[in-house]
Order: C-alpha cells, then structure tokens, then sequence
C-alpha cells in the first residue's frame, strides 16, 4: 500500500497548476472589531482576503503551512491528519491541544466552522467545493502547493504571506537570514568534502504489489534544488524520458530505471521508521539493485527519518544539517 504523504502528493501534483503567490499585503483603512487595523492579503487565487487584525487562532489544511506557522511562533488551533504530520515532521513540535480536522485533502467542515477561527490556510489541492464551503464560516487564504519553476523561491513566497497574515514579519525575516546562513554553512562543508559537481540522486520509495516504485526528486523539487544550490549535480535526467511534475519536481522509475544512473552517485533517501524501508526489504534480494555500482560501492544512504520533504524553513535546516553530516562522514 503506498505511504499517506504518497498518495496525497501524487494527487496534488496532477491536480496543482503551480499558481503563482502574490504576497503583498495592504493596510485597510477601516478599524477591526476590536478597535485594531485590519490586514489585508492576496492570496494564490489572486484573491483579496481581510483579517480583524494579526491571525492568532488558525488551522491548516497542510503540512507545510503547518510548519510555518510554529515556525513563526503561531501554534496552529487545527490542523489536518496530527498522527501523520507528527509522524512525518518532528522539524517543529506541534501542541498536543490542536484540534485534528481530518485528512489534508478532505477536513472536517463542520469541526473547522466550530472552533471560531480567525483564518484557514489551505493549498490549492483541496478536492470539490471545500474551500467555498469553509469561505462561507471562516476568512480562507490559499496557498500554492508548489513550484517546480522556483521551489525554494515559492516556499520563501508562501511564508511570507503567512507572516503577513499573523503579523510575523520580523520572524519571517529572522528566518530567512539564518537559512541562508546554514546553507552557506554547508556548501562550504561541501566544499572542503572535495564534493561539489558530484551527482546526488536522492529519492523516496514505496513497495505495492510487489513492485518498488521509486521517486526521482529532480531539480524542480525543494530538497532537488537544495542540494543543487550545494553545488551537487542532479543525475535523474539520465534516465531517457525522466520529467518532473510542474508543482512538485517529481519524476518516476522503477529499479530498472536506476540503471542508468552515473557509477560515481550518491544515493540518499529518507524513510519513516512506522514503514519497511524498501531498499533494504524489498530490494534487498533484488539482483539489479544490489548489482547497481553505487550499491556495491556503499554509497547508499538513508538520511534520519521525519524530516518532511515538502516542508518549510525547519525541515529544510534539518536536511541541511543531515548533508553536512552525511559528506562529513559522522
């Protein structure tokens, strides 16, 4: 059976058209409730959406927004799926009294119309009418899953329109600045590796009937343009026909496929100690996996677990942080 975050983001990236954010946001003249300037955003949609004030009391509808929020110091009222996003990111820690509102792509209407919420993130993956549906009770801000075009630059985009809505800009800035120092950081530990032009294929795998279906992240994904800025050269191209989604930058193979990948790759992935590690179960008889050159050579490495691929800022500083250790040998 594929992994939940599979499922979902192989739906998101067939159903994402990569709406571009526009994240500025303007001053309303006019006085909120509570005698306080009101906060006006524009949203993935192009839409404009008008906040009372600063959003303190939110939900989210996916994990990456989720992130962003306790990233900026906002704990989140409601969020999606918590025994998965707990699972699956442990860059943040969420409060154990945020409300769960059901699976990221279908919430519980009726529980978020409940919880007198100041605002709902949601991406534009959401099926049917939900987010008319939720306009009708809360101020709804839609985000854009992804960008394969600029995955790094979206990311920054997306967190810059939650900062606005919560009044975190000084946060969002503070972010940002000790990221670029963490990736300066590591491309210098690159550097002094003697790795930089050397080709890193990293993917994620799922085992289904039997089969093992591997996931390229090409250069058009957030961790692909990572280590790209690393100064890593992205080997999935090599293999004939190899695209990646417009949203997400993710390509598709199989064992065979990986047959083509340089003799001199490293290869990294990241697993979740809650599922089999299919390179090392089922792949671990396979004749073409374990007769791959980077396989014999023992340059196959599992990064640690719960660092969320499609994450923010945190998640993204982690995976750093497993770089520098993973080409410093420790």
């Amino acid at each position: 059976m594929k992994p939940t975050r599979t499922l979902l983001v192989a739906s998101a990236a067939a159903l994402a058209l990569a709406l571009g954010a526009c994240d500025t946001t303007e001053d309303d003249a006019d006085a909120s409730s509570d005698g306080g300037e009101k906060i006006t955003v524009t949203d993935s949609r192009g839409k404009k959406v008008t906040l009372d004030g600063p959003a303190e009391r939110v939900a989210s509808t996916e994990w990456n927004t989720v992130e962003y929020l306790i990233s900026l110091g906002v704990q989140p009222t409601a969020v999606s799926d918590i025994k998965g996003f707990k699972t699956w990111d442990k860059s943040v820690e969420l409060d154990d009294d945020a409300t769960d509102i059901g699976t990221r792509g279908e919430p519980s209407l009726d529980t978020l119309a409940s919880l007198d919420l100041d605002a709902v993130f949601v991406t534009d993956q959401l099926v049917g009418d939900a987010i008319e549906q939720i306009e009708k009770t809360t101020p709804v801000i839609v985000l854009p899953g992804g960008d394969a075009k600029d995955p790094l630059g979206q990311m920054w985009e997306n967190v810059d329109l939650v900062a606005q809505a919560t009044g975190t800009e000084d946060e969002a800035k503070k972010l940002k600045e000790d990221f670029d120092a963490k990736v300066d950081e590591a491309k210098k530990a690159v550097d002094e590796a003697g790795l930089a032009g050397k080709p890193v294929a990293f993917s994620d795998a799922y085992e289904a009937g039997g089969a093992v279906s591997v996931r390229p992240y090409l250069d058009g994904s957030q961790l692909g343009a990572l280590l790209k800025e690393l100064g890593f050269a992205n080997p999935w191209t090599k293999i004939p026909g190899m695209e990646g989604d417009p949203a997400y930058g993710l390509g598709t193979t199989d064992v065979e496929g990986l047959t083509k990948l340089p003799a001199d790759t490293l290869y990294w992935y990241i697993g979740n100690e809650g599922e089999a590690d299919p390179y090392t179960v089922a792949l671990g008889k396979n004749k073409v996996w374990t007769g791959l050159p980077f396989v014999k050579a023992g340059n196959v490495t599992r990064l640690p677990d719960a660092i969320w691929m499609f994450g923010g800022p945190a998640s993204m500083s982690d995976f750093l942080d497993a770089v520098v250790k993973t080409v410093q040998g420790s």
